[in-house]
């Protein structure tokens, strides 16, 4: 009863926001109900810590609302891997594996995640060929996506990162050459592998191709000149 009532909870947007998830849209309408039946919806402040990478996982979460950064510690250390914004779905690998996270997460800001029992995951998974078959092409999707991200790193400068990353976020922010930065410059130095340090001398190298940077935005001023020193490439960004 408890969980029904949860279920009920949940507004029918938010309801029809995960039935469109690639990981869902063909899954039968009975399993649907299972998972949702069996998920939890939950508010969460910022900077709250909803898993811990060494553990083994109890939930598949779906953001909602707000967005979650995936990072990792070792030594003393800590990196930014991702930032993750609705509708996506996190750490589904470990999740089906039924093995430890790789990394934890955490909110950035007020955030609404529901979360689904991996258990039901990976008993909905045996017996629903359309989810099994989606949660191989998100994972293929993912692992893509990784390899990407290693060869920005491997393959180019700092300031190279920053630069495809202007030219993309501005893209995805319809491409007015402001670029509202989405979170603040210490975790967008983490996701880029770099310190706060070399973000601000990395968009004062920017300014001679196009870019101007203070604040929380970042103005593209010559596009072409930026495209032209950054080089982005499909086979890396896509």
């Amino acid at each position: 009863m408890e969980l029904f009532c949860i279920f009920q909870a949940m507004r029918h947007i938010e309801i029809d926001l995960v039935r469109q998830l690639p990981l869902c849209r063909d899954m039968t309408d009975a399993n649907f109900d299972s998972l949702m039946i069996a998920a939890l919806l939950q508010k969460f402040p910022p900077h709250a810590v909803l898993i811990r990478e060494g553990e083994l996982p109890d939930f598949l979460h779906i953001i909602v609302d707000g967005s979650v950064e995936l990072f990792a510690e070792w030594d003393g250390r800590e990196v930014t891997l991702d930032i993750l914004r609705p509708v996506s779905t996190f750490i589904l690998a470990a999740v089906i594996r039924d093995e430890v996270y790789l990394k934890s997460a955490r909110t950035l800001v007020p955030s609404q995640i529901l979360m689904i029992p991996a258990e039901t995951v990976r008993d909905i998974f045996s017996r629903d060929g359309a989810f099994a078959r989606a949660i191989v092409n998100e994972l293929a999707v993912r692992y893509r996506s990784v390899v990407r991200s290693l060869k920005d790193h491997k393959l180019r400068t700092s300031a190279e990162r920053l630069a495809n990353w202007i030219l993309e976020i501005d893209r995805q922010q319809g491409g007015s050459g402001r670029v509202v930065l989405p979170h603040d410059k210490r975790t967008l130095a983490s996701r880029l592998g770099m310190t706060p340090e070399n973000l601000s001398r990395n968009l004062a190298t920017l300014s001679e191709h196009g870019v101007i940077g203070g604040g929380k935005e970042i103005v593209v001023t010559d596009r072409e000149a930026l495209k032209r020193w950054a080089k982005p490439d499909p086979l890396i960004d896509g």
